[in-house]
């Protein structure tokens, strides 16, 4: 039931926001700029000092928050997983699939979303019990790239993460896609600390994700 109810959380927030930083402050700074935009997936990448401060600091923030969902990224393998489900991370994300690391998310019931590239690392995954693929790179295929995975396994769930900007979201939605991974360009002025430049792009990707929404409920 936990499981289910933060996949809802993910697929409702829609972009998930691949968080970065050279330090802990500018990590927690920028994602609480983000939320502030309408950007509520913050996905704390483990290339951030002390990551696991940052995602204890922001799941207490956003604890009973019906929208926010805090999760770890770059997690290579599972005593990192479990170090960030600890700390009260809600999902768990790799570069790469890791079988230990879908063993110990299935174990404590959180969701994890392996990088895969191919669809045979995408079947392997599938059986592991991962409940989203994350296509990654994604600027290494582009959208139409969906159909040809979905078309013999139309059960996948996939997030493309990298090579999504504002001008493509909505080709990867109609393709398919349950959520985007979107980090560089979302981010960018917090590495100059204007963090209020980071609520503003935010600000335009969650008015483009209701954009694209309604126009899909407005389809079918």
């Amino acid at each position: 039931m936990k499981k289910q109810k933060i996949l809802k959380k993910l697929e409702d927030a829609g972009v998930i926001a691949v968080v970065r930083g050279r330090s802990k402050e500018e990590a927690i700074k920028a994602s609480q700029a983000l939320v502030t935009g309408g950007v509520v997936g913050l996905e704390v990448t483990f290339t951030v000092p002390n990551a696991v401060q940052v995602i204890e600091t922001l799941s207490a923030q956003y604890q009973g928050d019906e929208k926010v969902v805090v999760g770890a990224g770059t997690v290579l393998d599972a005593v990192t997983a479990r170090l960030a489900i600890m700390a009260g991370a809600e999902f768990v994300v790799s570069p790469t699939f890791d079988l230990e690391t879908a063993e110990i998310c299935n174990l404590y019931q959180m969701p994890y979303l392996p990088g895969c590239m191919t669809i045979t690392e995408m079947k392997v995954a599938l059986k592991a019990g991962a409940d989203i693929i994350k296509l990654f790179p994604g600027s290494a295929y582009g959208p139409s790239i969906i159909s040809g995975f979905k078309a013999p396994m139309p059960q996948l769930n996939i997030m493309p993460t990298g090579g999504v900007s504002l001008e493509n979201m909505a080709e990867w939605f109609r393709a398919g896609v349950v959520a985007v991974g979107v980090g560089g360009n979302l981010l960018a002025p917090a590495t100059k600390g204007d963090f209020e430049g980071v609520t503003a792009i935010a600000k335009q990707y969650a008015e483009k994700y209701a954009e694209i929404k309604n126009q899909s409920v407005g389809v079918s």
